[in-house]
């Protein structure tokens, strides 16, 4: 899996039901990041609500947070026995005042995929965004985001 994402031409990373980034290529840190944070804080849902720098980078925040939202509810869903998915959304709680507010909607989507606007250098620009399961068992799936023009996934 590490070479395959690795030898991707588009961003790419691997996240678990907890929305943990669990490893990324280079493409996808420089667009979202993910170096500048220790591992244990690597993880999606924790930095678009409490990460300026992904904040800014999601083209339409208000619109698109809720939506990436209603997607880890889905996970949620299939790991309510999980002990570290409550204390990741009883730390959210305490520390986001937009989670607290979205998460308590409700709402859940079952598509990982579609066109997500990216702000790159001050412009919005499409990516294409999927999400494919590589490990059923554990749980695993690989996120890609390509620029939807076509060109590689890089800033």
């Amino acid at each position: 899996m590490r070479r395959l994402m690795h030898g991707l031409p588009h961003a790419a990373f691997v996240l678990n039901l907890r929305w943990d980034v669990l490893g990324f290529n280079g493409l996808a840190d420089a667009l979202f990041g993910f170096a500048a944070h220790p591992p244990e804080r690597r993880n999606l849902l924790w930095l678009l609500f409490t990460d300026p720098t992904m904040h800014g980078r999601l083209h339409d925040w208000d619109s698109q947070a809720p939506m990436m939202l209603a997607s880890v509810r889905r996970d949620f869903a299939r790991a309510t026995q999980e002990a570290d998915i409550h204390a990741l959304v009883d730390e959210l709680e305490h520390v986001s005042p937009a989670f607290k507010a979205g998460w308590r909607t409700h709402d859940v989507h079952a598509s990982c995929s579609g066109v997500r606007q990216l702000v790159i250098d001050g412009q919005a620009q499409p990516f294409e965004h999927t999400s494919l399961t590589v490990d059923e068992d554990r749980h695993l799936r690989l996120v890609v985001y390509a620029r939807q023009n076509g060109l590689p996934g890089s800033p």
